[in-house]
């Protein structure tokens, strides 16, 4: 496509965009809309991925843009990756594909009691029911079986834990949206991460899993690292990186 073209179709798409400003301010108030010219919103590859899994207009494309950045700044450390909470496989998958596609001989763990949610406690809110979220073990294996390099750990959390516990990890994404899987799952991996790996909770932040959230800040309370929440969701650290606390205001400018 041609600068000219481009510039033409910017142009046409920001008027579109406009008009969805105002018919979203209208219908509600306090929505926030994204920017939609950005340049991996183009990305074939990607797009292709999120066809696979029925998100190519879905919420989530943001959220799984920013893991893929994540899973590239692991190429050069040592370890295998994780995922709790595999729900359709989407994560799994794009975990697997970057380690295919960088040429790496990792081996992927997947834990999921594939019969859904556990029970949530007093610290989860009251948005979610047991067995939410229930998506088949043969669904999944499905959906992965162009990969070779993945173990299916099929139980309760965090049960299956001993399975890997010899082993040491590059990244590892959590998306158990309830506290006690969350508590148990970042205590099983933090210590077995490597130095440089990343840790992903894609339920950080969120109002409707408060208990995930805390479980995460509870045990990095002292620890040097501290999550890093991400704009449409979701958080990670990076093992043995020290971080600023969050949420801290900037001084107002002298005069103001």
């Amino acid at each position: 496509m041609g600068i000219r073209q481009r510039i033409r179709l910017a142009a046409g798409n920001g008027l579109r965009f406009a008009a969805v400003r105002v018919l979203a301010g209208i219908i509600d108030p306090e929505v926030r809309l994204r920017r939609n010219n950005l340049d991996w919103y183009e990305n074939d590859a990607f797009n292709e991925y999120l066809q696979l899994f029925g998100e190519a207009r879905g919420i989530d494309s943001g959220r799984r843009w920013m893991v893929y950045q994540l899973l590239r700044a692991t190429k050069d450390v040592p370890g295998d990756t994780a995922e709790c909470g595999v729900f359709h496989g989407a994560m799994s998958y794009m975990i697997c594909a970057f380690a295919e596609q960088a040429g790496l001989a990792r081996t992927h763990h997947a834990f999921d009691s594939f019969e859904g949610l556990s029970e949530p406690g007093a610290l989860d809110g009251r948005h979610w029911r047991k067995h939410d979220l229930n998506v088949d073990l043969a669904s999944v294996q499905r959906r992965l079986a162009r990969f070779t390099r993945v173990r299916y750990h099929k139980g309760w959390i965090p049960d299956r834990f001993p399975d890997v516990e010899t082993l040491s990890f590059s990244f590892v994404h959590l998306d158990v949206d309830l506290y006690e899987p969350t508590r148990d799952s970042i205590a099983f991996f933090y210590p077995r991460l490597s130095p440089g790996g990343i840790l992903v909770c894609d339920d950080y932040g969120f109002a409707v899993c408060p208990g995930a959230t805390k479980s995460i800040d509870d045990y990095l309370s002292d620890k040097p690292e501290k999550m890093l929440s991400l704009s449409d969701g979701g958080g990670f650290f990076v093992k043995g990186q020290s971080v600023g606390e969050p949420y801290r205001l900037l001084p107002a400018p002298s005069g103001a």
